[in-house]
């Protein structure tokens, strides 16, 4: 019954452009180029700074990705596009994202979008951003500490999918991003088993900044989807509501750019040191003017081990002496009188260890209060 929901529940979340507004073909050279197969896209073929590739994915697919190179780049951003466009209708975004936000731009067809063989599924699209970004790290030597992922609309989901599996992955945006599917055609307060993207769960698992930009006249996607997983990031970084912005429209206003541009930035100068400090604060551990974390001078009250020689009467912490070891005790501080325990010179039912002498108030074990007999703790 689940898989019924799920299954019906995609063909509400994709809508790949039909027919696809790009062709992928062969040049004599072996290399891979676009044809364009509408009036959307323009001529690439002389676009130097653009490879397209075909990449193979664990589920038996072939998706086309474009990855646009910038020289004056430092990060790379992975998008994830909406789920009623292709790479074709994206090329000029791409472009001047690439230029303006100045990194490398790597996009990507789902499986059964643009050129890429397959369906769309949920499943498909976490196979399609895990090839792609491990063609990343194979074609290009790119990690995920200099690595972005830019997830639109239905685009989040894949996009979350992958963040919550890197811990040390830059940054992640969030654009017109979801709660989960099924929230959004209707206001739950509950995760079912057939629901799709359940975005609202994986964003807790994010440990890089989260920038989160949604249009408050989204009529597809409403405004509170991103307020609420930017509530919900662990990091969570200073929202762009764009006001009267929809859900297809946002790149058109100045603010998304300028916003955009001011992250990338801040993502540019982060330092190991820096996440570190941020780690610090989150925990209230309080900083030196040096960066380094402050050390008291408190005893730890946490037993850790045993004591080495059963014949060892110190206290197990100098700076408590008024909390001392029995010799032979393994157990918690003799707080009181003593630690009852068995004595190990004598057969005694019911010894106890002296708390003055940490020697045994048993038949003669204790010579600083005299007891010849046994006493009571």
């Amino acid at each position: 019954m689940g898989c019924t929901f799920s299954q019906l529940a995609a063909k509400f979340a994709f809508f790949p452009p039909s027919p696809p507004t790009y062709q992928i073909k062969k040049r004599e050279n072996g290399k891979l180029t676009v044809v364009s197969s509408s009036s959307s896209m323009p001529t690439v073929a002389d676009d130097s700074s653009l490879d397209v590739l075909l990449i193979d994915t664990k589920r038996g697919n072939k998706i086309v990705a474009f990855y646009f190179k910038n020289p004056y780049a430092r990060l790379t951003l992975l998008y994830s596009h909406g789920n009623a466009a292709d790479l074709g209708q994206l090329y000029d975004l791409f472009v001047q994202l690439k230029v303006n936000l100045r990194v490398n731009l790597m996009g990507y067809d789902y499986s059964g979008y643009g050129a890429s063989t397959g369906k769309p599924s949920e499943s498909n699209t976490y196979a399609d951003i895990e090839a792609v970004y491990q063609c990343l790290q194979t074609e290009y030597g790119i990690s995920q500490e200099d690595l972005i992922l830019y997830g639109q609309s239905v685009g989040s989901g894949p996009t979350l999918h992958l963040a919550s599996k890197l811990p040390r992955l830059r940054g992640v945006v969030l654009h017109s991003g979801i709660l989960s599917g099924l929230r959004v055609l209707c206001h739950v307060k509950f995760s079912f088993c057939y629901d799709i993207y359940k975005n609202i769960n994986k964003i807790k698992k994010v440990k890089c900044p989260v920038l989160v930009i949604h249009g408050t006249e989204d009529d597809v996607v409403n405004w509170l989807h991103g307020n609420g997983l930017w509530e919900k990031a662990r990091e969570p970084y200073e929202p762009l509501w764009i006001k009267g912005g929809g859900h297809c429209n946002l790149e058109l206003y100045p603010d998304y750019i300028r916003h955009l541009c001011k992250f990338i930035h801040e993502m540019e100068n982060i330092t190991t040191a820096s996440r570190l400090k941020k780690i610090q604060q989150s925990l209230h551990l309080p900083t030196r003017s040096n960066g380094t974390s402050v050390t008291f001078n408190k005893c730890c009250r946490i037993r850790f081990s045993k004591p080495k020689c059963p014949a060892y009467s110190k206290p197990r912490c100098i700076k408590c002496p008024s909390l001392p070891k029995c010799s032979w005790c393994s157990g918690p501080n003799c707080i009181s009188c003593c630690w009852k325990l068995k004595c190990p010179k004598s057969k005694c039912l019911n010894p106890c260890c002296c708390f003055k002498c940490l020697q045994w108030k048993c038949c003669s074990c204790c010579t600083c209060c005299g007891a010849s007999s046994r006493q009571d703790g």
